[in-house]
């Protein structure tokens, strides 16, 4: 077994969980929001960051207003995706300070399997846990490192990878060099029945535009993030083919097209962000 990771929610990648439920903030206050999750601006607010990351708006620099609209767009693509939910189980990779399991509606019975490192996942329980906030589903957190036996973590905690399953990996792909994003797409297939679903956030954009790219480089200068240290270079890994390749139905939207669809089109300030592509598979 590897080393579990040793940052927390305000340190390295946790930063990046955190900054995205800053967004999701600034998002759910709008007058119009794509997304509603009450429980970001409570992370936010128990994190303590510094410095402070904004929650509305009217404190958000430019790169937060970007951001806040990226985050709107992959926020509500994901939601719709969940929203068809037939499977009964749902496995969130990397889940952060994701709270579907809490904020949307499932059929009765259905299990959310929440997999993330200990300190996160410890986290967002306390902070839920502190302000009385129900899930509506059952949540299960798997407490594992992606780099360990996630898999056997993942059956250890009930999942049954005889049924069909809708799995997703948002804010995730883009951290991993092409042989981890290959072991987890392997091992999701591996893991996932017939009539199973995926579905993925891929930013197809390498390492020396990103780290300059806006708001990515604005808040790497905020919060004292190495991006080219989380950024693998040379990533050539292609989920729709792969998928393909392997008998699953793929749907592909290019972010820019699913923001123009919801009424929420990108700025030109927004410029790697709108690299991204957003996927979604059902195993045949």
């Amino acid at each position: 077994m590897t080393q579990q990771a040793g940052w927390d929610i305000v340190t390295d990648v946790g930063i990046t969980a955190l900054a995205v439920a800053a967004a999701r903030a600034i998002e759910s206050h709008r007058a119009n929001p794509l997304v509603s999750d009450p429980c970001a601006e409570l992370f936010v607010a128990a994190a303590r960051p510094q410095p402070a990351m904004p929650t509305r708006q009217a404190d958000a620099a430019e790169s937060w207003r970007d951001m806040a609209d990226y985050m709107g767009v992959r926020s509500r693509y994901f939601d719709e995706y969940f929203a068809a939910e037939k499977t009964g189980q749902a496995v969130v990779l990397a889940a952060g300070l994701d709270v579907r399991g809490h904020r949307l509606d499932w059929p009765p019975g259905a299990v959310v399997y929440e997999l993330d490192v200990p300190k996160v996942l410890q986290f967002k329980q306390n902070v839920l846990a502190d302000n009385g906030v129900a899930a509506r589903a059952e949540i299960r957190n798997v407490a594992v490192d992606l780099r360990d036996d996630w898999p056997a973590a993942l059956m250890g905690a009930g999942f049954d990878r005889t049924a069909p399953s809708s799995w997703l990996a948002e804010g995730l792909l883009p951290f991993l060099p092409n042989d981890a994003v290959e072991r987890l797409f392997t091992l999701v297939d591996e893991l996932a029945a017939p009539g199973s679903r995926f579905a993925v956030e891929h930013i197809d954009i390498d390492i020396d535009e990103v780290a300059t790219m806006r708001p990515i480089s604005d808040m790497a200068a905020d919060f004292g993030m190495n991006v080219a240290d989380m950024w693998p270079r040379g990533k050539t890994f292609q989920p729709v083919a792969w998928l393909a390749d392997r008998g699953w139905r793929v749907t592909s939207t290019p972010v820019v097209a699913a923001a123009e669809g919801y009424g929420r089109p990108l700025r030109d300030s927004a410029t790697g962000l709108r690299h991204t592509v957003l996927i979604t598979a059902t195993k045949g």
